[in-house]
């Protein structure tokens, strides 16, 4: 099995599980509401409303998780993609030395070009690399705004 295909089952399995707590919390929810006593009504609101934060978080991570890949595949279909950040190890990940010495020129390449989300991708991939994971999920959100952007303007 690739390591694509793992992970798509990972988190398969993980939203279902998540999808699962979220049912069973709003069925307690439920069972709270009706009994009718103040406290136990404000706690099943309270778990009402938690579920429904977690699928709003869900939903967000997957959308990015889609929106992240298909980027990077397109980026990929073009050759684009990063070729200096150094083989990965067993882990999956970037060797971070390596990561380390050729990320300033992402950087450049992304400041010299503020509206190239293919620059924004790859500086989002080298952070990842660099184990900068905020600042890469900033910069791919930012890529995934431009290429947007793109697409519709």
């Amino acid at each position: 099995m690739s390591d694509r295909a793992r992970a798509i089952v990972g988190v398969v399995v993980m939203s279902a599980l998540l999808v699962l707590y979220f049912a069973l919390t709003g069925m307690r929810a439920v069972a709270l509401l009706a009994s009718g006593t103040p406290l136990a009504i404000a706690m099943g609101l309270a778990l009402l409303v938690l579920p429904l934060i977690g699928a709003w978080a869900l939903g967000r991570e997957l959308l990015f998780g889609a929106r992240s890949t298909a980027l990077i595949d397109r980026l990929d279909g073009e050759g684009g993609l990063p070729d200096d950040l150094g083989e990965a190890g067993p882990t999956g990940k970037a060797d971070r030395e390596i990561a380390d010495a050729v990320f300033p020129r992402y950087r450049e390449a992304a400041e010299a070009a503020p509206e190239d989300w293919r620059a924004w991708t790859r500086l989002g991939i080298a952070y990842e690399a660099a184990a900068d994971r905020t600042r890469a999920r900033a910069a791919i959100r930012k890529a995934i705004r431009l290429e947007r952007d793109e697409i519709s303007g």
